[in-house]
């Protein structure tokens, strides 16, 4: 009796033992499927503002943008920029794009009329990319940026909390993102949304 007990004791352990790689296998897939719902619910809710993000109302992260490589601009180069390029006292936007994203060439041409209408630097940040497929890119529907750096292995994108191209963030004075948009903006949302957003920071960093 006890050496069947024993047997049956060793026989649970082993099943246990045998099921952990599966479960530590369908962990990533479980998380994948927690961050698409919320995605969904933010997508469908009409507000791509309503996405989770834990970075909103804090400091940017500590990242560095270098230079896109040979982009130039009154045969100078285009600079980059560091997140203590965004914490100067000017409200800023931060586009996140690539010359491989559809919903970019859509969104491109919209992001002067939101630098015109909001009176904003906008600061691109290429993701991904090859330096000349994005310089081609930006000689054919022109540069809106005053600053344009490389995320070329996408590690920064991940500490901004990047869900996919194109994003486009708000900066106040402080250097602490204020909103976040996620997908390609429209006209609509620039003079409904982020215009008051903007001017609202202003609003907020010039008061005494």
């Amino acid at each position: 009796m006890a050496s069947s007990g024993a047997h049956e004791a060793s026989t649970a352990i082993k099943k246990m033992s045998n099921s952990r790689p599966t479960l530590l296998r369908l962990l990533p897939v479980a998380m994948f499927a927690v961050v698409a719902v919320f995605f969904a619910l933010g997508l469908r809710s009409g507000d791509p503002s309503k996405l989770p993000s834990t970075l909103i109302g804090k400091a940017v992260p500590q990242t560095q943008f270098p230079p896109l490589d040979g982009l130039l601009a009154d045969s100078k180069t285009v600079p980059g920029f560091t997140s203590a390029d965004l914490a100067k006292g000017k409200v800023t936007v931060v586009n996140f794009w690539a010359s491989w994203c559809g919903p970019c060439v859509e969104e491109h041409p919209l992001l002067a009329d939101l630098k015109i209408a909001a009176g904003v630097d906008v600061f691109g940040v290429n993701y991904k990319d090859q330096a000349a497929s994005a310089r081609r890119f930006l000689g054919r529907f022109g540069n809106p940026f005053a600053a344009v750096g490389s995320d070329e292995n996408g590690r920064n994108a991940i500490e901004w909390g990047v869900y996919g191209m194109p994003e486009t963030f708000v900066i106040n004075g402080k250097g602490e993102i204020i909103y976040k948009h996620v997908g390609p903006l429209s006209p609509e949302w620039i003079k409904g949304k982020l215009v008051p957003v903007i001017a609202n920071a202003k609003a907020a960093t010039s008061a005494p």
